[in-house]
């Protein structure tokens, strides 16, 4: 049965034009193809790439965080109690006011204990802004080094400056070596993510940075397999060159540099807007709606793959443009810490008063709320774009 189902799915009549089969993609005449087979080697480098990470955000990530003034925060840990432990990793962390009150009796404490002993036991979950500087610098070094490395690779290519080059002799193009390594470490990188997610600072979008890390492996991996290498290049490029800017400015925001931050993130948007809903969509996406049917008949995979992307891209996209554009991405800022309001900012007992305490006919809050040049115009922390490619 799995060998009828393997046969099945790599039929050629699907994923190639007609006329053409998995014989006519074999290594001959100087002449390398995409195999499924090549991209075994992901698994163990994105191992190394967990390997790499660690020692640079370790040695390098959290001194350049020292130099910025980023400490590590150092909370009061609460005193050991077996009742309150068990309702916290088992009801919730957050116990209604009822719920209050009765582990109150059972652990023998006053309801302003038990407040304070789940106020400092959440407070033990919450990532510091060291982590979260770690592992943005990580990314930050990633994308530029694949955004630099993708122009090397594609500086002298004709299918970057005339996109119709994309579908010259397909799917007969042989494979450089410039192509091999750009998709060998963007899918390792990705696979790095996707391992990591269980160490990695949890926010309210978890589920989506799991749908997102694995739906761009499956993208890479059929853009591979079906030999839609040149668009594939392409694509990570454009996708590559916002992401830059969105990481550095994040780096920026953990450090307090908000006039920086708010220049980076303000060039990121207009990358974004840019590589996103101009190149992405009247050149890249064109290409391969329009160009294709001028080779070969449409077939299953010219549908198949144009349909994916149109879907994946409208899931994506759509919220992150409507976002932009009712200039509510402060909203989503706070999405990533708002958990943390209330909890890392909010005060003990013996803090309460001197924090709340009125200056300048402003509460602390209040003074910093209307102090604060954020605004709309905060990095998101919690979006993840797709490396959409055919």
């Amino acid at each position: 049965i799995m060998d009828t189902l393997y046969e099945w799915f790599w039929w050629d009549r699907i994923w190639l034009p007609e006329g053409l089969t998995w014989a006519d993609l074999e290594d001959k005449e100087g002449r390398v193809y995409a195999k499924a087979s090549h991209l075994y080697v992901t698994v163990p480098y994105a191992f190394v790439f967990l390997l790499i990470r660690y020692l640079f955000e370790r040695w390098i990530a959290t001194s350049l965080a020292v130099s910025a003034g980023i400490k590590q925060r150092v909370h009061v840990k609460p005193e050991d109690n077996t009742i309150l432990e068990l309702y916290y990793t088992t009801q919730g962390r957050n116990p209604a006011s009822a719920d209050i009150d009765g582990l109150s009796k059972k652990s023998s404490l006053s309801v302003r204990q038990v407040e304070r002993w789940f106020r400092r036991r959440r407070r033990q979950d919450f990532p510091g802004v060291l982590k979260k500087f770690r592992e943005a610098s990580w990314r930050f070094v990633f994308y530029l080094s694949a955004f630099i490395g993708g122009i090397v690779a594609l500086y002298d290519k004709e299918w970057l400056y005339d996109t119709k080059e994309v579908w010259t002799d397909f799917p007969k193009q042989s494979m450089l070596e410039s192509q091999y390594w750009y998709y060998v470490l963007e899918m390792s990188f990705y696979g790095c993510l996707l391992f990591s997610v269980a160490f990695d600072v949890k926010r309210k979008d978890f589920k989506e940075q799991i749908i997102h890390h694995l739906a761009t492996l499956v993208l890479l991996s059929f853009s591979w397999c079906v030999n839609y290498i040149r668009i594939g290049t392409l694509v990570m490029l454009v996708h590559d060159a916002s992401d830059v800017l969105l990481e550095s400015a994040k780096l920026f925001n953990y450090a307090k540099w908000e006039k920086t931050c708010q220049t980076l993130f303000v060039l990121f948007a207009i990358v974004f807007l840019i590589t996103r809903l101009i190149i992405f969509p009247f050149w890249l996406i064109h290409c391969t709606w329009v160009y294709p049917v001028h080779h070969y008949p449409a077939f299953f995979g010219y549908y198949f793959f144009n349909l994916v992307v149109a879907f994946v891209e409208h899931q994506l996209y759509i919220p992150v443009i409507s976002h932009l554009i009712s200039c509510s991405l402060h909203s989503l800022y706070r999405s990533d810490n708002e958990e943390e309001e209330g909890e890392e900012s909010s005060p003990t007992e013996d803090e309460g008063e001197q924090q709340n305490k009125p200056v300048n006919g402003l509460s602390t809050n209040e003074k910093d709320d209307k102090n604060s040049s954020f605004g709309c115009m905060s990095p998101p922390e919690n979006i993840y774009w797709s490396k959409t490619v055919y």
